[in-house]
């Protein structure tokens, strides 16, 4: 029985790469790119290091190639000439990303800015970024915060002098408390190792576990992205693993964004905007173009990139400056005494 299963999986494959190998050859010139096997296309020559192949077949192909990422095409840009054509002279036609798995489950379904296709929603988004939540006004209105937290920070490493001190422990603190005042208007997480289910918050190990696993998986190549009929059997967990981040973070935004309806509503008319979340959320309330209107999964969709993008980038690279400089700092001091 098993025999028998192994050779039709393979007669059947073999059967579609035939398909493959007698269509049509297409009339329009295509870039030059490596030989690609049926079905599957380039997937295996990428390696665990895609860019280092794909420059290394960019030397050999020229500035401009195609590869097949499974069944569909892709064309690689690598050379400034190149990069110019696309993200400038052609760059509404290229605007939008490929609609795959990462977009669907982990960005509201193509609604924030990483995924949105160009459009209506991505110029509202687009506007909402620019004019209220990081235009110069709004983010000198957060400046007592950001000096707050610095404070509290350096208050916090002198407090533990002559102890061993773990620098990246207080530079996650600093950082997720830092961005969730000036975005959320509050700090929605704990600091304690596990979650508040009661209150729908999170611990700081949690979040931080959160916004990786989101970073990871935006990354990942899925399988059923370039291979369509491959789709709906998730075969490497990626899909499975989108689901739950997301159903974890849109349960995180619903307990910010009712706090702050409510704050709203007791206000009434004398409502001040003090976050970003109020700011959204005024939008919301503002009759306008139904194309242009704002939602509340529209909400959550630009709090998602404004809140995982800033901390994952503030916790990679901030993160590492400020650690390596004190370490510098450090060995002067042992090197020349007291500075």
């Amino acid at each position: 029985m098993d025999n028998s299963l192994i050779i039709l999986a393979l007669a059947f494959f073999v059967a579609l790469a035939f398909i493959h190998k007698k269509r049509k050859k297409p009339t329009k010139t295509l870039p030059p790119g490596p030989i690609s096997w049926p079905i599957i296309g380039n997937l295996l020559q990428l390696g665990y290091l895609p860019h280092m192949t794909l420059d290394k077949l960019a030397k050999k192909y020229g500035e401009i190639m195609m590869v097949k990422y499974g069944l569909k095409n892709v064309v690689v840009a690598s050379s400034p000439k190149m990069a110019e054509e696309f993200l400038r002279k052609q760059d509404i036609l290229f605007a939008s990303r490929p609609a795959i798995a990462a977009g669907k489950y982990t960005g509201y379904n193509y609604k924030n800015m990483t995924w949105s296709p160009y459009g209506p929603h991505w110029k509202l988004g687009r506007k909402i970024y620019l004019n209220e939540l990081f235009s110069p006004k709004r983010l000198e209105s957060f400046e007592h915060i950001r000096v707050d937290e610095r404070r509290q920070f350096l208050s916090g490493l002198y407090a533990k002098r002559g102890q061993p001190v773990v620098i990246k422990d207080h530079i996650k603190h600093y950082t997720l408390s830092s961005i969730s005042r000036v975005v959320l208007g509050d700090k929605y997480f704990i600091d304690f190792k596990k979650d508040d289910e009661s209150l729908g918050l999170l611990s700081l190990d949690s979040l931080i576990e959160l916004i990786d696993e989101w970073m990871v998986l935006n990354g990942e190549l899925n399988i059923g992205d370039w291979i369509p009929f491959l789709q709906p059997f998730d075969l490497q967990g990626y899909v499975k693993r989108m689901k739950i981040q997301h159903k974890k973070i849109d349960k995180f935004f619903s307990v910010v964004i009712e706090d702050h309806k409510v704050k709203m509503d007791q206000s009434g008319k004398d409502f001040v905007p003090k976050d970003m979340v109020d700011v959204l959320l005024m939008l919301t309330r503002e009759e306008t173009d139904p194309e242009m209107k704002l939602d509340l999964e529209g909400v959550k969709s630009l709090l998602h990139v404004s809140v995982t993008k800033r901390i994952s980038l503030n916790l990679n690279f901030n993160g590492v400056l400020i650690t390596f400089s004190l370490k510098i700092l450090i060995i002067m001091v042992n090197i020349y005494g007291d500075l």
